[in-house]
């Protein structure tokens, strides 16, 4: 009996060291995980009943119940000053055309904001809108429970209007992914959220129309990085518009929140409304959750998004376009020009092409090349049909990253890096013995002036930080800024820095 007792002691004993195993091997798979692949792994280990709509009259009570619990507050602390508009006086511009620092602005105030996010992983992630949390000092996050947390931006990114906040919290509840490209129009959805600081409140209405391009992300026109614009404009414009237009009732406080179908999943982002009043008038348009998920995946990773491009310049095709260049075609988009050395370059697309589909869909808008594309990275490959000389032809397209120069040289690598340097926009000088001593660092240099437009200024980057390391290099004067920036990698640079609040670390992502 002793022996049989030990035996089932140790085989106890094992047993628990193997599971305790296991469950470490489970963390580490699920941490490299994307978020869908995480969230396919969790329903597969946990199927719940499938949520119906009934057959008669709409009926959303299973939906709202479900997704309600991961649609959470978002409460924004930020720092307003006053605006000195079209009242500067003399003195202002005599100071500023001598660059004498400006203290005639008003004292900085406390404001508040209020917006919605959606809950994607048990683990704290949260989606929500870039206009949302871009100006927080603070951002509090509230259940629907009533519990509530401190959150921090993991990544946000204007040109789409998404961000992705983190909670340090466990076991929270989140909302099921959907399928956006299955979404059809005229469907049952629901939108999920915090309007006009109301608690959580649900509306129902259908879907009115996918792909809508309204015009309120970045710089409007046709020009874009994903390889759209005019011929003789920069490609300038990076803003991606594709949205889902519901009736579902939408106002001030339900961007971020959910657009879900009738089975409980996340179909959408709601990020705006067209109204000539600022409420309601019967037009909402949420980000499609395909879209969304390639974004978040990237914050999560990279911090930035990793944007893949095809390289053309195009217009969409219409009568006047039809009538000048003699087409007959109905869709699609007309080539006025192609990036040299380009992706759509190198894949034998020319000028006077009009490119007809994409991935086997055919082209009504710019929004629907634009949106396929957003969701790849650079090395990504596309499939585009595009009609030369009454000839339709397939081509398989591999995407490239925006800044497509090669460092074949010192010179053109010192280029690039002095660029990278200018887009900082800061001043430094060599830190003394003294600071380094006092911080217990071996290299620095000194912040002594944050320029006006630049990605420092942009973060909240503030004077009198010591930069120790850039891009992982030890920095000591501004010719070691300058060459540890010529290492930058996937347009993002990594600045570690020391000061009176501890070590701190930057992660940019730098545009050309």
């Amino acid at each position: 009996m002793k022996k049989i007792g030990i035996s089932l002691l140790i085989a106890a004993v094992g047993g628990a060291v193997a599971i305790g195993g296991y469950k470490l091997f489970e963390n580490k798979q699920m941490e490299s995980m994307t978020f869908e692949e995480q969230q396919k792994v969790y329903f597969a280990n946990n199927p719940g009943n499938e949520i119906m709509s009934s057959t008669g009259n709409p009926d959303f009570t299973e939906a709202a119940a479900a997704v309600s619990p991961g649609v959470v507050h978002i409460n924004v602390t930020m720092t307003a000053r006053g605006s000195r508009g079209g009242g500067a006086s003399p003195f202002d511009m005599f100071e500023e055309f001598f660059g004498m620092p400006q203290r005639r602005q008003a004292q900085p105030r406390q404001a508040r904001a209020s917006g919605s996010g959606v809950l994607i992983s048990p683990d704290g992630y949260i989606v929500t809108n870039n206009h949302v949390v871009e100006d927080a000092d603070k951002i509090e996050v509230k259940l629907t429970d009533q519990r509530t947390y401190e959150a921090k931006v993991i990544g946000r990114d204007a040109d789409f209007d998404l961000a992705l906040l983190k909670v340090n919290a466990s076991k929270l509840p989140f909302v099921k992914f959907g399928d956006s490209d299955n979404v059809r129009i005229g469907e049952w959805v629901l939108a999920v959220g915090y309007p006009l600081s109301l608690q959580s409140t649900v509306t129902a209405g259908i879907v009115s129309a996918k792909g809508r391009q309204i015009g309120i992300l970045g710089e409007q026109g046709q020009g874009s990085p994903y390889g759209y614009g005019q011929p003789q404009e920069p490609i300038v414009r990076t803003a991606v518009e594709s949205f889902i237009q519901t009736d579902a009732v939408i106002n001030k406080g339900n961007s971020g929140g959910a657009l879900v179908n009738t089975r409980g999943e996340l179909i959408g982002i709601n990020a705006a409304i067209a109204s000539p009043t600022g409420v309601y008038a019967g037009y909402g348009f949420a980000i499609p959750v395909n879209l969304v998920k390639k974004i978040v995946d990237d914050f999560k990773e990279f911090g930035t998004v990793q944007r893949g491009y095809v390289g053309v310049n195009f217009r969409e095709v219409d009568a006047a376009i039809r009538e000048e260049y003699k087409i007959d075609d109905i869709h699609g988009l007309y080539v006025f020009d192609v990036v040299k050395d380009g992706a759509a370059a190198t894949a034998g697309i020319k000028k006077g092409d009009v490119i007809t589909k994409v991935e086997g869909r055919t082209i009504y808008s710019s929004s629907d090349l634009q949106e396929r594309v957003a969701r790849l990275n650079p090395g990504d490959k596309l499939k585009l049909t595009y009609k030369r000389d009454g000839k339709e032809r397939d081509v398989t397209v591999t995407l490239k990253a925006q800044d497509t120069k090669k460092s074949s040289g010192d010179e053109e690598a010192s280029a690039s890096a002095t660029e990278i340097f200018n887009k900082l926009g800061a001043s430094f000088t060599p830190a003394s013995d003294a600071q380094k001593k006092k911080f217990g660092v071996n290299s620095g240099v000194v912040i002594t002036q944050i320029h006006r437009g630049g990605m420092f200024e942009y973060f909240g980057v503030e004077k009198g930080l010591i930069v120790t390391h850039v891009n992982g290099k030890p920095v000591n004067n501004v010719d070691d800024v300058e060459a540890a920036l010529g290492s930058t990698r996937r347009n993002i640079v990594r600045i570690t820095g020391v000061s009176e609040s501890g070590t701190v670390e930057f992660n940019f992502p730098i545009q050309y």
